[in-house]
């Protein structure tokens, strides 16, 4: 299973949850009593959104490390080969 395919589904089972945590709770609407939700509806509506909201929290730290991991990394090599330039053009 590549790393793509492993975000996806990470993304998509995010994505599940939110709904069915937000279906959950818009039928507990229309069961009895009408008008009130559950506690359990509520509790798993909370697990819902703390499960998607920890996906996609961590997607996007990770993707900002990498970004700014890789960036680093460019500049150090850029600087380098310049350096390399400047003291072949000496000698």
């Amino acid at each position: 299973m590549t790393k793509e395919t492993r975000g996806n589904i990470a993304v998509y089972s995010a994505v599940g949850m939110l709904a069915f945590g937000m279906i959950l709770t818009g039928i507990g609407f229309f069961v009895e009593p009408l008008g009130e939700v559950s506690d359990s509806v509520l509790w798993v509506l909370g697990q819902a959104l703390i499960y998607a909201g920890s996906i996609f929290g961590i997607a996007t730290y990770t993707k900002g490390v990498i970004i700014k991991q890789v960036g680093e990394l460019e500049e150090r090599y850029r600087t380098r080969q310049k350096e390399e330039q400047e003291n072949e053009t000496e000698t």
